[in-house]
């Protein structure tokens, strides 16, 4: 759509140009310490619009960088074994995802900043080309270190995807049509998800596991390079001629320690997350590097990574907070489903992943019809927010209720598509409002922050689920043992081995057999409803958010000062404000 319906129902929310917001100035405005600088102020073309062509080569070309990001996380679980054969290694080998995970979680906080000072297109090139690095140095290693050197690297790269994608959505499409193109996003992390695990399966015996890494590189390189050339330019409102600045000044503009110290602070709590055992002395340094982040973010630095203003905002915080909950008791689900069907309704290993699909359909379904068929504008969506928050606990319990040997598999399987359904929309609608509960021009740092939240909740998810599972599993089998008056030393070693290794269950008969199913019954209830127990919690810190958005009011003279000129200049979209056509 172009020509004059761009200036009404195609108008960007963050527009930078409108009539509107050059007329007013809100109670709480960033100072300069707190505002991202952009690479300089940006001037939209008005009446124009970007064309559909161009708008669908941006979306195809992010969604395949999409793809290939969440494709990293699932496919290690199908190929691990031979990496770990050639790598000669086995007790380390949770370490292959945790290596990717962690690096991609801290490297997302500063995603945002990076864009407002490289502009969104330069710096998404700049890390698929590490990202590609990575995938080299890992498709070519040759021990432990070298390979999870290759996984840190990827993550470090792939860690602009998610931020760069939820930033072009937000400024190049208008709040009609801005949910719809969240739960594109959200489809294609549950579709690189669901399909990782599938093709590195398929590919490894065919062409081994090295291959599996580096045949993703001209994907990578091809998608970045239409992305690059798609994306529009940050047009500057100085006067013609005028050269862009030099990369010596916009590599000053970078606050190193604000940098350093909370990458320091993701990377010691996901590691003592991610480790056998949670360990206490990485937390407790990981709380004094977030210390001394906010530190330097208050105190020292002129342009902070993240502004004071947005870690301020209760509704920007709460909102984490709440993300990293339900997110936390979501992958709880993805964990374990594939469990239940092992053991509780002795399934082969090779089709047990496919109790994955309905669920993972449901979460890329549930985005895709809330953003098409409700967020259709801006404003709030507290009320959806809390809705949805209500029925994803309901889902939980009912995912509990029904993980049984005899219950009806078809019901739980539409339980699972329920629940990821759910979840899905969940997502998208909390989104939807934490952009109205914090100020437009902070949008380019509280998306990269909601980013780094839903990152997080993977390591919380296998850390917080994972132990209850595995210490009520283990209580369970032991009590069963006892009851049944068998000695427990001699069962030791059998307890042992369940714990480890679920499909053993289909190996077992007579008692034996009969504890095994109810611990693991036991288990997998008690993961579960605890998930909606804890969604409950999460849905309070949630109410907590609230549904105001930050007031605005005119000055004296109806407009804008002149400091506020300046700050709101300073604080100008990062991408060029033309509306994707239709």
């Amino acid at each position: 759509m172009t020509g004059d319906n761009v200036g009404s129902e195609r108008t960007p929310l963050l527009s930078s140009s409108s009539t509107n917001n050059a007329a007013f100035s809100t109670t709480q405005e960033p100072s300069s310490r707190d505002s991202p600088s952009s690479p300089g102020p940006l001037k939209p073309k008005q009446d124009e619009g970007i064309s559909s062509l161009r708008g669908f080569l941006i979306c195809i070309s992010v969604w395949v960088l999409i793809f290939i990001l969440t494709n990293n996380v699932s496919l290690i679980t199908t190929i691990q074994s031979p990496i770990a054969m050639e790598l000669r290694v086995s007790s380390e080998v949770s370490w292959f995802t945790s290596a990717y995970l962690i690096a991609v979680t801290s490297i997302t906080p500063v995603a945002g900043r990076l864009c407002t000072i490289f502009s969104p297109r330069v710096y998404l090139l700049a890390s698929i080309m590490v990202q590609s690095c990575g995938l080299l140095v890992t498709s070519r290693a040759k021990s432990l270190a070298v390979f999870l050197a290759g996984r840190a690297v990827t993550g470090i790269g792939s860690a602009a995807v998610t931020p760069v994608a939820f930033i072009l959505v937000t400024e190049l499409t208008s709040p009609r049509r801005r949910g719809l193109f969240f739960g594109c996003i959200n489809t294609g992390y549950t579709t690189g998800v669901a399909c990782g695990a599938i093709i590195a399966g398929a590919l490894e015996p065919l062409v081994g596991w090295r291959a599996v890494f580096w045949l993703q590189i001209p994907f990578a390189l091809s998608a970045v390079t239409v992305a690059f050339f798609a994306i529009p330019k940050p047009r500057t409102a100085l006067a013609q001629g005028s050269s862009s600045e030099s990369l010596g000044k916009k590599l000053a503009q970078i606050d190193y320690l604000g940098v350093l110290s909370i990458i320091a602070a993701v990377v010691l709590l996901l590691y003592s997350l991610s480790s056998p055992h949670i360990q206490i002395t990485p937390i407790i340094l990981s709380f004094a590097s977030f210390v001394l982040f906010l530190l330097v973010e208050s105190t020292w630095a002129s342009q902070p990574i993240v502004p004071m203003s947005v870690l301020r905002s209760r509704g920007n915080i709460l909102t984490g907070i709440a993300t990293v909950g339900v997110m936390t008791a979501r992958w709880g689900v993805l964990f374990y489903t594939p469990t239940y069907v092992l053991t509780l309704r002795d399934w082969p290993q090779t089709k047990a992943g496919l109790t994955l699909i309905p669920t993972n359909l449901g979460f890329g379904l549930g985005g895709l019809l809330a953003g098409w068929l409700h967020i259709r504008r801006t404003g709030s969506f507290y009320l959806a927010c809390i809705v949805t928050f209500v029925l994803f606990s309901l889902s939980m319990f009912a995912v509990g209720w029904i993980s049984t040997p005899t219950s009806n598999i078809y019901l739980y399987i539409l339980v699972l598509f329920l629940n990821g359904f759910i979840v899905g929309s969940l997502l998208n609608y909390s989104l939807a409002h934490v952009l109205h509960l914090t100020h437009p021009t902070t949008h380019v740092i509280v998306i990269p922050l909601n980013a780094m939240f839903r990152s997080l909740s993977g390591s919380f998810g296998s850390s917080v689920t994972g132990g209850l599972f595995l210490r009520t599993l283990q209580q369970s089998l032991t009590r069963g043992f006892a009851d049944r008056g068998l000695d427990l030393a001699q069962k030791a070693e059998l307890i042992r081995k369940l714990v480890g290794t679920p499909i053993l269950v289909q190996r077992l008969t007579g008692v034996d057999r009969e504890v095994a199913l109810a611990g693991y019954e036991t288990a997998l209830r008690s993961i579960y409803m605890a998930g909606g127990v804890w969604a409950i919690f999460m849905l309070l810190v949630q109410a907590g958010t609230g549904w105001t958005a930050p007031e605005v009011v005119k000055d004296e003279e109806g407009a804008l000062g002149e400091e506020s000129r300046e700050g709101r200049e300073r604080l100008s979209p990062v991408v060029s404000r033309e509306p994707v056509a239709t």
